[in-house]
């Protein structure tokens, strides 16, 4: 059986196709202003790569924020059971699951048979997402993608008070003019996502083993911050980006097996 899941997320889409439960492709692109068009690119991106025509493929199953702009899925579902199933592919023993995406966070409680038990979500604001990373990067005017390797030379850690993006950027703002250490800066910004983060897990018993996906996943600096606030190790798995797209494929498997 041959499905495809299609991720359309407020900053990037993810699409992932998958025969008989092993992962065929993946894709990952920016959602830019248009999420139909998005979902288009990123399916026929992910036709390419597996080498199909979508009449090969059983179902397709969308999810995401624009997930309703996904006009050749059969069906939508939401991104916590996405979540939540793609979680027991790419990381089967996870009982926590950390995401952190463009403009949300969620953490999300697994019970033993990795059905959702229980789960919180930031949805109101920006606040310690991939959009806070970009402002608080803009602001100190490095990539993006240094971020971590900044963090990991700090020698110390400049409190941040607030991880909302507009207040916090005029702190940051604020501590440049004093001549605080940028990679001390960014190693505040990382705590206060932590501290974020660990409130929230807090809410809903969170539990390891623990798995962080989405794109902050790949900040190693904020990995870091959350292994020591749970005092546990916390997976990455390679596919980390693209998991709520694996979990919807899974999910039009299920439905059509």
């Amino acid at each position: 059986m041959i499905t495809a899941g299609i991720d359309i997320g407020s900053t990037t889409a993810k699409g992932a196709i998958l025969k008989d439960g092993h992962i065929e492709a993946v894709t990952v692109m920016s959602t830019g202003y248009d999420p139909k068009g998005a979902a288009e690119t990123v399916f026929q991106t992910l036709l390419e790569k597996a080498g199909l025509d979508r009449k090969d493929l059983e179902a397709v199953v969308s999810t995401g924020y624009g997930r309703k702009n996904v006009g050749f899925a059969g069906r939508s579902v939401t991104e916590i059971t996405c979540h939540a199933a793609g979680a027991r592919l790419l990381s089967p023993t996870a009982a926590t699951i950390v995401d952190i995406g463009g403009q949300d966070s969620k953490v999300i409680v697994l019970d033993s048979t990795g059905k959702v038990a229980d789960f919180t979500m930031n949805d109101k604001c920006a606040a310690g997402t991939g959009r806070f990373l970009e402002v608080m990067a803009s602001a100190l005017q490095i990539d993006l993608a240094s971020l971590a390797e900044f963090s990991a030379r700090a020698d110390a850690t400049v409190a941040i008070s607030s991880v909302c993006t507009v207040f916090a950027e005029s702190e940051v703002i604020s501590l440049i003019s004093k001549g605080e250490k940028r990679e001390n800066i960014i190693a505040g910004i990382h705590a206060a996502i932590g501290s974020r983060i660990v409130s929230m897990a807090g809410r809903v018993k969170a539990r390891p083993p623990y798995i962080m996906t989405g794109g902050v996943a790949l900040n190693r600096g904020v990995v870091r911050v959350l292994e020591e606030r749970f005092q546990s190790d916390v997976t990455v798995p390679e596919l980390a980006q693209v998991n709520g797209a694996v979990g919807a494929a899974l999910i039009a498997a299920d439905r059509n097996g």
